[in-house]
């Protein structure tokens, strides 16, 4: 049957989907894609529960991108809900934007102190910036680093010792970089040009992203089972396998931890379904200095539906990835330590023959979902413009 196939697609998240798309649609390469889980869609996987109410099974995921080309290919599947994404703080019970913003300083500072704080750093960064908790730590005027603290303390401290297990210190600077410090009145979470929601769902859009002759899926498959590496060649279903394969699962599983296990951050997700129209003023509420989780996210924001009476939240209980059966590796641990611990395992990558490492998983890196899909339209048009030119 490894004959059947051109190309080997391991994972059915963005990575894997639109790369097996592309290459299915512009090469009529036959596809086969091998998913453990049973459906569509990797963690953006959305579903309708018991209360009709449209929820995402692996938290919550909101598309947001500068790229106008991802947006236009991803709107070919699907059309959007007009939707951008605002995120509060409970501090101490008050509620304020995240990112800390002009609107969070005047809510937590006296308005002559947040007037003083909002022209010093005005004059310093300009309107319309951001910054990183470093950079406002690294000031020496008092009333900025009274500021600093605060945000340090009140935002950053104990969400990141919940989120990561280690105070923000120890954190590589492009995690905690990814929630800034904002010198606007932009209430946004993200400031991308082009925001929204899949109209119908990630699941439809998945589905349709998918619809091609040329691909087939294969689900409650533990990819392991069917392919191996033998002496610098693949092999699938105990035979060579000469064409493209794309792997966009965990790396050091698929070698058996042979290594050592690669560090993760996994996350438990408690859902309640509430007999009111709204729990929160907004999508999601951040639990910054109080609470065992980190967040509860209101899916009827997210989605717009109005089913009245009801509504549906998620809590989120961050911890650490041991592969026990359930578990799902959701954030590299990103240090020096651990990067070196992968690239062993690319190392074994390196001798094969058109073997590529696609998505978060694959990569050990963090990507957001515009990010992986772009990474796939360019990895396609890789193998598309050498299978040309060797043509």
């Amino acid at each position: 049957m490894s004959n059947t196939y051109d190309c080997l697609v391991i994972g059915c998240g963005f990575a894997g989907s639109v790369v097996s798309r592309e290459l299915a649609e512009r090469l009529g390469k036959k596809v086969l894609i091998i998913e453990k889980r049973n459906h569509v869609g990797g963690n953006m996987y959305d579903l309708f529960n018991k209360d009709g109410i449209l929820v995402h099974k692996y938290g919550p995921h909101i598309f947001h991108t500068n790229s106008k080309r991802v947006f236009d290919y991803i709107s070919r599947f699907t059309q959007w809900r007009n939707y951008s994404h605002e995120v509060l703080a409970d501090i101490h019970g008050k509620l304020v934007p995240i990112p800390f913003n002009l609107n969070s300083l005047n809510m937590t500072f006296s308005f002559e102190k947040a007037e003083r704080l909002k022209k010093k750093l005005v004059s310093i960064y300009g309107m319309n910036t951001r910054l990183t908790i470093a950079q406002l730590r690294g000031e020496i005027d008092p009333d900025l680093r009274e500021l600093a603290d605060f945000v340090y303390n009140n935002v950053f401290l104990y969400y990141t010792q919940k989120q990561w297990g280690v105070t923000p210190e120890n954190i590589d600077p492009s995690v905690t970089a990814r929630v800034p410090i904002l010198i606007s009145q932009d209430n946004r979470y993200f400031q991308d040009k082009y925001q929204g929601m899949p109209s119908d769902g990630y699941t439809v859009l998945f589905e349709k992203l998918l619809d091609n002759p040329n691909i087939n899926l294969r689900f409650n498959t533990d990819a392991s089972k069917l392919v191996s590496i033998k002496e610098n060649q693949v092999f699938f279903e105990d035979k060579p396998f000469k064409g493209t394969i794309i792997y966009t699962g965990a790396l050091d599983e698929f070698f058996d931890c042979k290594f050592g296990r690669l560090p993760y951050r996994t996350l438990d997700f408690l859902f309640e379904t509430h007999d009111i129209a709204r729990y929160q003023p907004k999508g999601t509420v951040n639990y910054t200095v109080d609470q065992p989780f980190t967040r509860i996210t209101e899916f009827k924001h997210l989605t717009g539906q109005n089913v009245s009476g009801k509504t549906t939240i998620m809590k989120e209980y961050p911890k650490a990835y041991t592969g026990a059966e359930n578990e799902i590796p959701y954030y590299a641990i990103l240090n020096e330590e651990n990067f070196q611990l992968y690239k062993k395992y690319e190392q074994l990558t390196k001798e094969l023959s058109d073997f590529h490492l696609l998505g978060r998983l694959a990569e050990y890196k963090y990507y957001n979902m515009d990010s992986i899909i772009e990474r796939a339209l360019i990895l396609a048009d890789e193998i598309i413009c050498d299978e040309k030119g060797n043509d």
